[in-house]
């Protein structure tokens, strides 16, 4: 009897059929951000960070422009399981002699096909799209769509519409809704005088973006944010404004796991969402100690995150996207350890007796509930997710193809 073969015996002991797990986990799309290759600078002239941002290390090969990371994201897709989305932000518009000529207000569909056409040739199940509002000399005093001056406003207004308008056409090209993240830095590193105006303002800019978008291909979310570096007293974008305003507006509110206080807790906001949103949308990184977007690791609170999406149903309601970015570490083995602890993350909460579990919490039997929480963390959750690799092409043992990269490819770069 196989390893696998074992495991399933085990697992179906209690009720749990791997193989339809296994069968589910290969259905739940993971959006995975371009991002991580060339540490957030993007192709449209910007050649550092700000908006309370940043990267850290000065690890050799990072991808310069749309070919060398159009060809990091082919190698480390190649190393991933699963269904994938990409997910864009409009800073890494192709612009060919453009460049220098058009502003991010101007952008259209043209400087994105050749994204389309990647995604299609690598088959992915869609693209995602985010507005750059940051890194860019028309945010005046760290202001884009909050900002008191009206030309400011309306530069950062247009370049929100243009991209809904991008985003409709990358969602019909790919057959399935593209998802919009709207996310500004605009703050104050030090005690304001007035929180009410510049949220007016955001809100009043945030209506005038939202008119008359195409709802049946753009699904737009709104992210929050505590704090950024030299924004530390005071975010305009705060979770209570996005919240209230997300459900005026009939959109979506998205959790980034580093947005919050350090002892807030993602996965307990999730089902909060659940009762009042039809989608609820993620960015999923790893805080350490403030939103340091590490890699993300299979550590208790991915685990917690899987579990409220697959134990109230919601993977067709919950919108996973990843969002972290290390410069310190071969981009290519960053990139597939956040997708792949991602996705064992949902497989453990697949290989769960979720019913019995939910069904002992209504009986107030916190014991035996306790009992089943630790016995499944030994479970042999290993030989399912090798199965579910196997039954793609692919095992555990992919590091050496990324060291072999680096060698052949990204050891060449300047």
């Amino acid at each position: 009897m196989s390893r696998y073969e074992e495991a399933k015996k085990m697992y179906a002991a209690y009720g749990i059929d791997t193989d339809a797990a296994i069968a589910k986990l290969r259905e739940i799309p993971v959006s995975v951000h371009c991002w991580q290759g060339d540490d957030v600078i993007g192709f449209d002239g910007s050649d550092s960070l700000d908006g309370g941002i940043q990267t850290t290390g000065n690890y050799p090969g990072k991808a310069v422009g749309f070919e060398q990371l159009k060809a990091d994201i082919r190698e480390a897709f190649s190393l991933m399981p699963g269904k994938k989305r990409l997910n864009l932000h409009a800073s890494y518009a192709v612009l060919g002699a453009d460049k220098g000529k058009v502003d991010r207000d101007a952008y259209t569909y043209k400087y994105f096909e050749p994204w389309v056409a990647f995604a299609k040739e690598l088959g992915l199940a869609g693209i995602d799209f985010n507005p750059t509002f940051f890194a860019h000399p028309g945010m005046k005093d760290g202001l884009s769509l909050s900002s008191p001056d009206e030309e400011t406003r309306a530069f950062w207004i247009n370049h929100g519409r243009a991209c809904l308008k991008i985003a409709a056409e990358m969602g019909k090209a790919m057959g399935s809704p593209c998802f919009v993240n709207i996310w500004i830095p605009d703050g104050y590193k030090d005690i304001p005088a007035d929180r009410l105006s510049p949220r007016l303002r955001l809100k009043d800019s945030l209506d005038k973006i939202l008119e008359g978008y195409d709802k049946k291909w753009v699904i737009v979310g709104v992210e929050s944010k505590v704090f950024g570096i030299g924004l530390e007293s005071y975010t305009v974008g705060s979770n209570e404004f996005y919240q209230n305003y997300a459900a005026k507006a009939g959109i979506c509110c998205l959790l980034d796991t580093g947005h919050y206080h350090p002892t807030e807790v993602v996965s307990d906001k999730i089902p909060a969402l659940l009762a009042f949103y039809d989608k609820v949308a993620l960015h999923v990184s790893r805080p350490v100690r403030w939103d340091s977007d590490h890699v993300v690791i299979l550590d208790d609170e991915l685990k917690e995150i899987a579990k409220e999406i697959v134990r109230n149903d919601a993977t067709d309601k919950v919108i996973i996207g990843l969002d972290y970015f290390d410069a310190s570490i071969n981009r290519i083995g960053a990139w597939v350890t956040g997708v792949r602890s991602m996705q064992k993350a949902l497989l453990y909460a697949l290989l769960l007796p979720n019913a019995e579990m939910k069904a002992l919490q209504d009986k107030a039997n916190f014991g035996k509930l306790m009992y089943l929480n630790e016995l499944f963390k030994t479970m042999p959750l290993g030989d399912v997710w090798n199965e579910y690799l196997a039954k793609q092409g692919l095992s555990d043992e992919w590091y050496g193809e990324a060291e072999r990269y680096e060698r052949e490819v990204l050891s060449g770069r300047a």
